[in-house]
């Protein structure tokens, strides 16, 4: 495995592996609002492997970009990285972001549920397709979750999961505020997250913490609480990656080991300093959140080679 690795990582940086890549807008009607992607697709006499990747939490875009965090395009180039070692992919907005704000713009109305099914129907649209090979979703945070969920009703090939959570999300947002708000905020903070957890919406939210709780995010977030990525893990019978980077200030190493226990014969890829946003970015706060709003900042080398290395063998399977 490591010396296939490292060929790809030559690979990589020589670009013996460029291929003719068409870029195309791809939409999905699923019966409640049509869904907006881009299509990258090496030009090829034969069927390639096609990656469904799926964005992280909140509105997060197509590209791995957040308004609320930056502009980092890190699922853009990941996209591109594949497409030159003749791998195709579709990334895509999800409901109620961006290019698909208008299929559900109200977020009251956003689940897990509505997202795995979207999940599942771009699953099938690509299985459908003569043009493409194996399916293998690929999740980013909060869209590994959803990728795990989706992957067994598609017959996903295998799963990829990037900075994914292995504890219920409840129990990172109590961890990640905990080191955040003063005392009385952390307290009202555990209040609405004990709520939630129960199925109960609260309306009471101090201004601070409208962001992450506010009235309208409250049936998504109890939809998510109702979830526990490691035994959605735990449940997958096709191959899996997990790639977690030692330096990412959202998801720590000790989540993709709890993935790995979930899922023993899972690949686990720790990527020494790569951060939420796939760069290699030391532990500085400045200079983590700056990344995320830097495009420019090239994608960790070794994240292509674990995911090119991985699709390799499942060709040769």
């Amino acid at each position: 495995m490591m010396l296939r690795v490292l060929a790809l990582s030559l690979t990589l940086f020589t670009g013996f592996a460029q291929a003719t890549v068409l870029q195309r807008p791809i939409t999905l009607d699923t019966g409640s609002g049509e869904l907006f992607g881009s299509l990258l697709l090496p030009k090829s006499d034969t069927p390639v492997p096609v990656v469904l990747i799926i964005s992280g939490s909140g509105p997060t875009d197509r590209d791995g970009n957040n308004p609320d965090g930056g502009r980092n395009d890190s699922l853009k180039r990941l996209a591109w990285v594949l497409a030159k070692h003749n791998i195709a992919s579709v990334r895509y907005d999800k409901r109620g972001v961006a290019a698909s704000l208008a299929a559900t713009p109200d977020e009251r109305n956003l689940s897990v549920e509505a997202y795995v099914a979207d999940a599942e129907a771009w699953g099938q649209k690509l299985k459908a397709d003569p043009r493409f090979g194996k399916l293998i979703l690929l999740g980013h945070s909060e869209g590994a979750l959803i990728a795990s969920l989706a992957a067994p009703n598609v017959d996903a090939a295998a799963v990829i999961s990037m900075s994914g959570s292995a504890r219920p999300i409840d129990q990172v947002l109590r961890q990640q505020l905990s080191n955040r708000l003063p005392p009385p905020l952390m307290l009202r903070s555990n209040e609405l997250l004990d709520s939630l957890k129960a199925g109960h919406t609260d309306d009471n939210v101090p201004p601070q913490l409208q962001v992450i709780f506010r009235p309208s995010v409250q049936p998504y977030l109890i939809s998510l609480f109702r979830q526990d990525p490691a035994a959605a893990f735990a449940k997958l019978k096709m191959p899996a990656l997990i790639i977690q980077g030692s330096n990412d200030i959202q998801v720590g190493v000790g989540d993709a080991k709890t993935l790995k226990a979930a899922k023993p014969d899972a690949e686990l890829a720790l990527i020494e300093g790569m951060n939420h946003v796939m760069r290699i970015v030391p532990n500085d706060v400045k200079r983590q959140l700056a990344s995320y709003k830097d495009p420019q900042l090239p994608l960790a080398a070794e994240l292509g080679a674990r995911i090119l290395g991985f699709i390799d063998g499942l060709r040769s399977s």
